[in-house]
Protein backbone atom coordinates (compact mmCIF):
# COMPACT_ATOMS: atom_id res chain seq x y z
CA UNK A 1 0.00 0.00 0.00
CA UNK A 2 1.11 3.64 -1.13
CA UNK A 3 -0.29 6.76 0.09
CA UNK A 4 -0.64 9.30 -3.04
CA UNK A 5 0.15 13.12 -3.03
CA UNK A 6 -0.04 15.73 -5.50
CA UNK A 7 2.47 19.13 -5.20
CA UNK A 8 2.25 22.47 -6.15
CA UNK A 9 2.92 25.50 -5.84
CA UNK A 10 -0.35 29.08 -5.23
CA UNK A 11 0.47 32.13 -3.92
CA UNK A 12 -1.00 33.60 -1.00
CA UNK A 13 -4.54 34.07 -3.17
CA UNK A 14 -4.42 30.13 -3.75
CA UNK A 15 -3.35 30.75 -7.26
CA UNK A 16 -1.44 28.17 -9.08
CA UNK A 17 2.14 29.38 -9.86
CA UNK A 18 3.50 25.87 -10.83
CA UNK A 19 2.75 21.86 -10.74
CA UNK A 20 2.84 19.34 -12.63
CA UNK A 21 1.10 20.71 -15.93
CA UNK A 22 3.92 23.71 -16.64
CA UNK A 23 6.62 21.66 -15.55
CA UNK A 24 5.69 19.14 -18.64
CA UNK A 25 5.17 22.30 -20.76
CA UNK A 26 8.38 23.57 -19.96
CA UNK A 27 10.33 19.65 -20.23
CA UNK A 28 8.52 19.55 -23.86
CA UNK A 29 9.52 23.05 -25.03
CA UNK A 30 12.78 22.17 -24.17
CA UNK A 31 12.81 18.35 -25.63
CA UNK A 32 10.73 19.82 -28.83
CA UNK A 33 12.35 22.93 -29.44
CA UNK A 34 8.73 24.82 -30.00
CA UNK A 35 6.04 25.97 -27.61
CA UNK A 36 4.01 24.85 -30.95
CA UNK A 37 4.84 21.12 -30.30
CA UNK A 38 4.86 21.30 -26.58
CA UNK A 39 1.45 22.56 -26.43
CA UNK A 40 0.20 19.73 -29.42
CA UNK A 41 1.90 17.42 -27.04
CA UNK A 42 -0.38 18.35 -24.22
CA UNK A 43 -3.62 19.06 -26.31
CA UNK A 44 -3.05 22.32 -25.65
CA UNK A 45 -3.96 25.61 -27.88
CA UNK A 46 -0.60 27.76 -28.48
CA UNK A 47 -1.83 30.69 -27.00
CA UNK A 48 -2.80 28.54 -23.91
CA UNK A 49 0.34 27.36 -23.37
CA UNK A 50 2.04 30.89 -24.11
CA UNK A 51 -0.57 32.42 -21.41
CA UNK A 52 0.76 29.23 -18.67
CA UNK A 53 4.61 30.62 -19.54
CA UNK A 54 3.97 34.37 -19.14
CA UNK A 55 1.86 33.95 -16.32
CA UNK A 56 4.55 31.34 -14.68
CA UNK A 57 7.43 34.09 -15.80
CA UNK A 58 5.54 36.54 -13.57
CA UNK A 59 5.78 35.09 -10.67
CA UNK A 60 9.22 34.13 -11.25
CA UNK A 61 10.69 37.45 -12.48
CA UNK A 62 12.55 36.36 -14.56
CA UNK A 63 12.01 35.32 -18.52
CA UNK A 64 11.57 30.93 -18.91
CA UNK A 65 11.78 31.06 -22.54
CA UNK A 66 14.00 32.51 -25.21
CA UNK A 67 11.89 32.05 -28.55
CA UNK A 68 13.99 32.89 -31.88
CA UNK A 69 11.55 33.90 -34.70
CA UNK A 70 12.28 32.53 -38.45
CA UNK A 71 11.58 28.72 -39.91
CA UNK A 72 13.46 25.66 -39.82
CA UNK A 73 16.95 25.58 -37.37
CA UNK A 74 16.10 29.44 -37.27
CA UNK A 75 13.24 29.36 -35.31
CA UNK A 76 12.42 27.70 -31.70
CA UNK A 77 11.91 27.84 -28.90
CA UNK A 78 14.96 26.98 -25.39
CA UNK A 79 14.43 27.28 -21.72
CA UNK A 80 16.94 29.17 -19.77
CA UNK A 81 19.02 27.88 -17.11
CA UNK A 82 16.49 29.40 -14.43
CA UNK A 83 13.45 27.35 -16.21
CA UNK A 84 16.01 24.20 -16.01
CA UNK A 85 16.93 25.00 -12.01
CA UNK A 86 12.90 25.36 -12.05
CA UNK A 87 12.01 21.88 -13.07
CA UNK A 88 14.72 20.25 -11.57
CA UNK A 89 13.59 21.87 -7.99
CA UNK A 90 10.31 20.90 -8.14
CA UNK A 91 11.42 17.55 -9.02
CA UNK A 92 13.32 17.52 -6.05
CA UNK A 93 11.13 18.99 -3.72
CA UNK A 94 7.93 16.41 -5.31
CA UNK A 95 10.41 13.45 -4.69
CA UNK A 96 11.06 14.41 -1.36
CA UNK A 97 7.64 15.56 -0.23
CA UNK A 98 6.12 11.97 -1.67
CA UNK A 99 9.07 9.73 0.32
CA UNK A 100 7.98 11.52 3.44
CA UNK A 101 4.67 10.99 2.81
CA UNK A 102 4.87 7.40 2.60
CA UNK A 103 7.00 6.88 5.20
CA UNK A 104 4.81 8.72 7.46
CA UNK A 105 1.75 6.90 6.23
CA UNK A 106 3.72 4.15 7.37
CA UNK A 107 4.14 5.18 10.39
CA UNK A 108 0.54 5.73 11.20
CA UNK A 109 -1.40 3.05 9.36
CA UNK A 110 0.73 0.27 8.34
CA UNK A 111 1.74 -2.69 11.32
CA UNK A 112 5.75 -3.31 10.67
CA UNK A 113 5.03 -6.88 11.24
CA UNK A 114 2.17 -7.84 9.36
CA UNK A 115 2.13 -4.93 6.71
CA UNK A 116 -1.76 -4.67 7.38
CA UNK A 117 -3.46 -1.40 7.25
CA UNK A 118 -4.67 -0.13 11.11
CA UNK A 119 -4.66 2.76 12.46
CA UNK A 120 -1.66 2.94 15.25
CA UNK A 121 -2.48 4.28 18.70
CA UNK A 122 -1.47 7.55 20.13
Amino acid sequence: MEVRVKVWIEDDKNNLVFGGGKTEILEYIDEKGSIAEAAQMMGLNYKKTWTHIKVLEKYIEDELVITQKGGGEQGGSTLTPKAKEIIENFKILKKDVRAYTQERFKDLFIDSKTDILHLKES
